[in-house]
């Protein structure tokens, strides 16, 4: 592993930073603390997953958390009604940049990981967590739903329990994300990086090529309706939820930290 030609990038103010070591690339999510997801690491991300799935020498991806937590979401301030279309479009051509890559993808997950960070990480390849990570969907709370994760988390972990996740906004453990099938492996905080490393070691000694042309056969059936699908749950979001006082409300209770008053309307 490792190569002669390594390529960092990060400017100073920058949300991200991309490493290229040949055949890896590294992806960082930088916005301390807790790594938010605004529209500049949007930008950011959609830039460097281009960058990145342009070299034919690149044939995995680690995607991390820089500090304590791998993201604890999208900023709730772009979920403002004059916001949230633009936001819907940029994040979510984060994620099909993800679904729709060549390349492995890899989410090395520790500390919060929730919402958006949570659907950023969910489809990904393949996923290991500390085991005392925060997984959860809380938008629910806000009086939103999570998107992404409405159109492919039961095909990760069943309906039942993507409806329950989903639903009541509750946080689970890594442990319980391995258990249910939204992570690969739950490991102690010590452990990830070797646990990463050692997954990167066996990607590396396969062929690119084979990698990109089975990834293609593995997601055949889901990428049939996984666009179709987001792309309906992105028109409800906007067209239905977005009309109701309550989606309203949510939002401006968070930001104004204080409890919701829900009207049912």
């Amino acid at each position: 592993m490792g190569s002669a030609s390594v390529l960092s990038k990060e400017t100073a103010g920058s949300r991200t930073s991309l490493n290229l070591s040949p055949p890896l690339a590294r992806i960082s999510l930088q916005n301390p603390p807790l790594n938010v997801i605004d529209f500049p690491m949007m930008e950011e991300l959609v830039l460097a997953l281009s960058e990145t799935e342009a070299r034919p020498d690149v044939s995995a991806i680690v995607i991390s958390g820089e500090g304590k937590a791998f993201s604890a979401g999208v900023d709730v301030a772009a979920h403002t009604p004059d916001k949230v279309a633009e936001m819907l479009t940029k994040f979510h051509t984060v994620i099909r940049s993800l679904v729709t890559s060549k390349k492995v993808t890899i989410a090395a997950v520790r500390g919060h990981c929730l919402g958006g960070g949570a659907e950023l990480a969910m489809v990904c390849d393949l996923v290991y967590s500390t085991a005392s990570a925060q997984w959860g969907f809380p938008e629910i709370k806000l009086g939103c739903y999570p998107p992404v994760a409405c159109t492919a988390l039961a095909a990760l972990v069943g309906q039942k329990r993507a409806a329950e996740l989903i639903l009541t906004g509750r946080t689970i453990s890594g442990n319980e994300a391995a258990q249910i099938g939204l992570v690969n492996h739950a490991v102690a905080e010590h452990d990830l990086h070797a646990a990463i490393e050692g997954l990167v070691e066996q990607v590396m000694c396969l062929s690119p090529s084979a990698l990109a042309v089975t990834k293609k056969a593995v997601y055949a059936w889901d990428a049939m309706h996984f666009d179709k699908g987001l792309a309906r749950a992105e028109r409800i979001y906007l067209e239905e939820l977005m009309k109701t006082e309550d989606a309203h409300e949510g939002i401006r209770a968070f930001m104004e930290k204080r409890e919701p008053n829900w009207r049912g309307k």
